[in-house]
């Protein structure tokens, strides 16, 4: 089994690594990673209901869809986050309590009672720390999962919290959990980096076969060449998944104004702007013109910007539409 720790912190090449590993290397591997400032969406999942667009956009926190289905959760610094792939004809695919148990073993070892609990979390005095998803394609595993061990807890919750009414579809939803980190239940200090090793050092001890292993010039080709292909692009974090009907409304200077429209494949296929609020203009011409525009928010404003607002609102400005169309 290859044992790779790799340095990169870019969210869309970390996870264009995890498909590497999975399809494009035949051996086995085991591989830690961390990533900076991001939400990592399930592959079933409505990217747009999974976040607070608003906190996101500010705080320039990367949105990149996973492999594997499952819930949103959120990546900083202090998350480590492993990987294994696993192949064999009559290898049990489906088993989160195989892959989760080495990093149990690891924390029994620092004094934590660490423990799994439901379908695919780890839990300590109750409290998630990590949780798991796996991809299965014929006869090969990719099983990842996180490792809260120093994050902000205020980011993840502030991240991930959004107004579950705006959004109707049948997509995968995430589900609000009681967190906690590791460096919490420590005895004694140590940091990420002292963590990350004492996991390496258990994989490499515990399998017969496991050995370093160091992505060559051409693997890190090939992983940029996925990231920049398909994780780094809008269709594949936004634009592939169902479709879902939105409605949210905001309160302007010119009145209350409420957009509810129809996306299918990440494009705006009905919409309708109401409210009590002037107009000037008939307002339909540009409502027909945001029909089959990307749900994104430079697509939406280089619409917008064709037309002259005052004109059409009194007093909403091109702030407020994009604002209450996320």
């Amino acid at each position: 089994m290859l044992c790779i720790k790799h340095q990169s912190t870019d969210p869309y090449f970390n996870i264009a690594t995890d498909e590497y590993i999975f399809k494009h290397i035949e051996e086995d591997c085991f591989m830690l990673w961390r990533n900076d400032n991001a939400i990592i969406v399930g592959k079933h999942q409505n990217t747009l209901a999974e976040i607070n667009y608003e906190y996101v956009k500010e705080k320039d926190i990367k949105i990149v869809r996973r492999l594997s289905g499952g819930g949103a959760v959120y990546h900083d610094l202090g998350n480590l986050n492993y990987s294994f792939t696993r192949t064999g004809e009559n290898y049990e695919m489906i088993d989160f309590e195989r892959y989760t148990e080495p990093i149990i073993e690891v924390l029994k070892e620092l004094g934590v009672d660490a423990k799994f609990e439901g379908r695919n979390d780890l839990t300590i005095n109750g409290k998630k720390f990590s949780g798991n998803a796996e991809h299965v394609f014929r006869n090969k595993v990719l099983h990842h999962g996180t490792l809260l061990f120093s994050s902000e807890m205020k980011d993840i919750s502030g991240a991930l919290k959004v107004n579950p009414l705006k959004y109707k579809d049948r997509a995968t939803k995430s589900i609000p959990n009681r967190v906690t980190n590791i460096s919490d239940h420590l005895e004694e200090d140590i940091t990420v980096d002292q963590f990350t090793d004492k996991v390496m050092d258990h994989i490499t001890s515990r399998f017969e076969n496991a050995r370093l292993y160091e992505f060559t010039e051409e693997d890190i080709e090939n992983i940029r060449k996925i990231r920049d292909e398909k994780y780094s692009t809008w269709e594949w974090n936004y634009g592939y998944f169902p479709n879902y009907d939105f409605k949210k409304g905001a309160r302007t200077e010119g009145g209350t104004v409420e957009v509810n429209m129809n996306v299918a494949e990440g494009k705006i296929k009905n919409l309708r702007i109401t409210g009590d609020f002037f107009h000037i203009k008939d307002i339909s011409p540009i409502e027909k013109a945001l029909e089959n525009t990307k749900h994104e928010e430079s697509e939406i404003r280089k619409v917008l910007s064709q037309f002259d607002l005052k004109n059409y609102f009194e007093k909403v400005t091109e702030n407020d539409l994009v604002s209450i169309m996320f």
